[in-house]
């Protein structure tokens, strides 16, 4: 499954896979892979350059990369607590409605709330990029656009090719424009933020709106004749995010919700700005619906969403609470039925391409095999 791309960064398989869990990116890399580690989560600098420390001792010298949340233009000035006191007091009353109307407990006193949205902040993204950097990283990617221009040269003083998500041509061209290296076509398909247009649109409309830069399919993309079908259509590779979520290395620290995504079907997901401000897309859940419900007050705009339901997010996890328990992922998830190890995924991975590729050879008349 080798494309020009892949060649250049000195990996087997054309398979990129983004994963907020350090074990998974590892696994993803030694399976003949390129793991990209997603950094949203780590507010803290120390805990970014422990878990890359521990990526770089457990891909045996092969490569890997970062996936940031940066805006392309920077906000000066601007700190967590002044975004905080921006939120209305009726939507936080809001939150604490449905809670209570669901029992969810209250964090125990003194408790921090867990995962907190601020990655996509100026400063903690430059503080992420300066532990990055200090690490054999070989890609940086960005999943609001194109990073700031002076993040795309420091990347590439480093020898670090920069990649960036599209949901539209339009986005993929003002991309190339910037200097990025590598664009992500994302589909309407896909888990976490996304667009408006399927993949099977809007991957030859960004191969050609690009050309010559190299383009990653990604959006329920979680099979390998969904890989070939990528590559059919110009892609040099695949970028997978959801599958990973299901396999035995990933840690969700929660059983109720692996069993969620185990049951989902492809039609249990919902794109709804609940998480973040920005649509995003996610299990269906009465979390969403509420937050989708005309008679409430709606959701706020990106940061202000994901800062408000931070604590309410983290309790719902802690305590498991079934009807509003949820995470991003895409209409893939219909097809994980099953843990499995991060090379399982990739072994069916493989065979799949490969009977992919047998079976349209057949139709070409290039096989002799029946």
């Amino acid at each position: 499954m080798e494309t020009e791309l892949s060649k250049k960064l000195g990996v087997e398989h054309a398979i990129f896979g983004f994963t907020p869990f350090p074990a998974v990116a590892a696994a993803i890399t030694r399976a003949g892979g390129f793991g990209v580690l997603g950094a949203v989560r780590y507010t803290a600098p120390d805990e970014l350059a422990r878990d890359l420390g521990w990526m770089t001792e457990h891909t045996d010298g092969k490569p890997y990369g970062l996936d940031v949340v940066m805006p392309a233009k920077k906000v000066e000035g601007v700190t967590e607590a002044d975004v905080e006191a921006m939120i209305p007091a009726e939507h936080r009353r809001y939150v604490e409605e449905t809670l209570a109307k669901h029992g969810v407990p209250e964090l125990a006193e003194g408790e921090a709330s867990g995962w907190r949205i601020t990655g996509w902040m100026e400063e903690v993204a430059r503080n992420q990029l300066d532990v990055a950097f200090g690490h054999p990283i070989k890609l940086l990617a960005n999943a609001l656009g194109s990073p700031p221009a002076d993040v795309i040269a420091r990347a590439h003083d480093h020898g670090v090719l920069v990649a960036a998500l599209a949901g539209s041509a339009k986005h993929a061209r003002h991309h190339a424009e910037a200097g990025i290296d590598i664009v992500v076509a994302q589909g309407y398909e896909a888990g976490g933020h996304t667009g408006e247009i399927a993949s099977m649109v809007l991957v030859p409309e960004v191969v050609d709106a690009v050309h010559p830069l190299p383009v990653l399919a990604a959006g329920g993309i979680g099979s390998g004749e969904q890989i070939a079908a990528g590559l059919a259509l110009g892609a040099q590779g695949a970028w997978l995010g959801s599958i990973w979520l299901t396999t035995e290395e990933a840690d969700l620290h929660s059983r109720a919700l692996t069993a969620k995504l185990l049951a989902a079907g492809s039609g249990d997901t919902v794109r709804s700005r609940a998480l973040t401000g920005k649509p995003a897309r996610q299990l269906r859940t009465e979390w969403t619906d509420a937050w989708d419900d005309p008679n409430g007050p709606g959701t706020l705009p990106m940061p202000l969403q994901g800062l408000l339901v931070a604590e309410a997010v983290s309790r719902i996890q802690k305590y498991e609470i079934g009807p509003l328990l949820g995470t991003p992922v895409g209409q893939i998830v219909g097809r994980m039925t099953s843990e499995r190890s991060v090379q399982a995924v990739f072994d069916d991975l493989t065979r799949g391409f490969e009977r992919a590729v047998d079976r349209i050879n057949r139709i070409a008349g290039r096989s002799d095999r029946s």
